[in-house]
């Protein structure tokens, strides 16, 4: 197989598979833990999976999460990941402190970690080499203000009482710095869905359609950018996390040059906590 093509089949099954870590995490005002099992299908085989653990307090909030490649496209690609991130809740939003991320694949490997303070990435660091670029729109100061994380980025906050398996979760953008690019995540509203996952929540979800628009510290003219850009179809599936007002990705769908792209939640399971004094 062609290296480029090889490149290329690894780093969108490595944007499926962390579509989930990128995801949002958060909290309500509440106590209460999920547990979260995914499963990466390309052409309905499996080709990697997601643990995924959130914990939710009164105003604190942490996550992990850890993925791998697996089944038959670790013959042309092998890698893992991890991140976490915790921070406080604010107006019933969720405030990231602290964002890290670390992939691995072959003798490639990404380091990140992430530090907000006063609506800012003040602190970042990108461990992986990246050489100087001259097509790569420049990343400014100006682009880590009013950002979060990846994994805060999906987060989706209905406030008031009642449902929150609404249309108007989809109605958003997220303004998203990953410590090497600044872009944004466009939620559209598409339809009501039902759900049973095989351990844990049956229910309503909601589907939103998602659109990647690259803002900096990108190069326009780099493959998997201007695919991900080009993309109409992405949708992620949003379903409620019992005993706060939060909705989180369930399951997300991605087209790829060699077949549709699926990660589905095979657990969901939401665990109350005991409120602390």
């Amino acid at each position: 197989m062609d290296s480029r093509v090889r490149a290329s089949i690894y780093r969108l099954a490595m944007v499926l598979v962390s579509l989930l870590l990128d995801a949002a995490l958060g909290l309500a005002s509440a106590q209460t833990k999920l547990d979260a099992a995914y499963t990466a299908t390309l052409w309905g085989l499996p080709v990697g999976h997601i643990s995924w653990t959130v914990e939710l307090s009164d105003n604190r909030f942490k996550a992990a999460a850890r993925g791998a490649i697996t089944g038959l496209l670790r013959i042309v690609a092998d890698g893992r990941g991890d991140v976490a991130v915790h921070g406080a809740m604010s107006e019933g939003k969720p405030v990231p402190s602290l964002f890290s991320l670390n992939l691995i694949a072959g003798k490639w490997s990404d380091d990140v970690r992430i530090v907000f303070s006063g609506g800012k990435a003040q602190e970042h660091v990108a461990a992986a080499a990246v050489k100087a670029n001259p097509d790569q729109v420049p990343l400014t100061d100006a682009n880590r203000v009013g950002v979060v994380d990846p994994m805060t980025a999906l987060l989706v906050h209905i406030p008031g009482a009642g449902a929150i398996a609404v249309p108007q979760a989809c109605d958003r953008s997220v303004a998203v710095f990953d410590g090497h690019a600044r872009y944004n995540l466009r939620l559209g509203f598409k339809r009501l869905d039902d759900v049973k996952t095989d351990e844990g929540y049956q229910g309503r979800a909601v589907v939103c359609s998602l659109k990647f628009v690259p803002v900096a510290g990108h190069d326009p003219k780099r493959y998997l950018v201007t695919y991900l850009a080009a993309q109409h179809d992405i949708e992620v599936w949003l379903a409620p996390l019992a005993g706060s007002r939060l909705l989180v990705p369930y399951r997300v769908t991605m087209p790829t040059p060699i077949g549709m792209g699926v990660l589905q939640a095979t657990t969901f399971v939401s665990h109350p906590q005991k409120q602390t004094p």
